[in-house]
């Protein structure tokens, strides 16, 4: 065992007796992008004993992975979930327990829409050592890729991070002040439920032409944007096909993006009004 391993553990295991426990680290992998990694969750990639991985951390991102590390898959696909949440955190706690430095690998931060306080409370009432490793959210990352600012004194003033994804399935957006139109909204894993997003956020008074950023591939080399507005989400998700990882960014400040190729720009102006 490495020096810089044996130091981490000694500083956060903790003890049973004469005998240590491992540690888990939750570590935000960020949006995709390698180089959006902070130095401090790549230190702990290159020292970890096991990471377990989420299916959203990019290959990019994996490939920092030491050929001798352990390297384990719980990603959830749409209809495909393979480790079910609590054999997740349960995996966690045994692998730690065996005295493992393990390092949880999530995709953008895992405290935002990434179950990181499930499993952190779990490992917690086990008496598992956990420390938190914050990663670049999806929303900040996308957005900064495609040049769409999330906040703007003109125009949106408040941000607000939704899940587009209920725990039971659909979202109820019942906050009729999601219809104020100086804030920005950003729906994470909201492509299925677009429909009933774009439906329930007019019901409560937002404009139908307000404009939408569907970011697809953020950060990433295949990023894509697909420009459109709120009436005509559903049907522009169809037409270009888009495909999960992708970010819904709803609100005024997708007007300033510039970049018009894989768009269709024809539905609205992306000139200040």
């Amino acid at each position: 065992m490495t020096q810089a391993i044996e130091r981490l553990e000694k500083l956060f295991t903790l003890q049973s007796g004469d005998a240590a426990s491992g540690c888990v680290w939750l570590v935000g992998a960020g949006p995709g992008d390698v180089e959006l990694l902070t130095l401090k969750a790549l230190r702990l990639i290159k020292s970890a004993d096991v990471v377990v991985y989420d299916r959203l951390v990019s290959e990019e991102i994996m490939a920092e992975v030491p050929p001798s590390t352990l390297a384990i898959d719980v990603g959830k696909k749409p209809g495909s979930h393979g480790l079910k949440q609590a054999q997740i955190n349960q995996l966690l706690a045994d692998l730690a327990a065996s005295g493992r430095l393990v390092v949880r690998l999530k995709g953008g931060d895992p405290f935002i829409f990434g179950r990181g306080g499930e499993e952190m409370l779990f490992l917690q009432q086990a008496g598992i050592a956990c420390q938190i490793v914050p990663g670049i959210t999806a929303a900040a990352g996308c957005a900064a890729a495609s040049g769409i600012p999330l906040t703007h004194r003109d125009c949106a003033q408040s941000l607000r991070l939704i899940t587009g994804h209920g725990k039971s399935g659909e979202p109820q957006l019942e906050d009729a002040s999601l219809a104020a139109s100086n804030q920005t909204l950003v729906f994470y894993m909201g492509l299925k439920w677009s429909a009933s997003i774009s439906a329930q956020l007019q019901a409560h008074g937002r404009a139908a032409d307000t404009p939408v950023a569907i970011i697809e591939n953020g950060t990433r080399p295949d990023q894509r944007v697909m420009v459109t507005t709120l009436a005509d989400l559903t049907a522009t998700i169809a037409r270009e096909q888009a495909q999960s990882p992708a970010l819904l960014l709803v609100g005024e400040v997708v007007r300033f993006y510039r970049q018009p190729h894989t768009a269709d720009l024809s539905a609205i102006s992306l000139m200040a009004k």
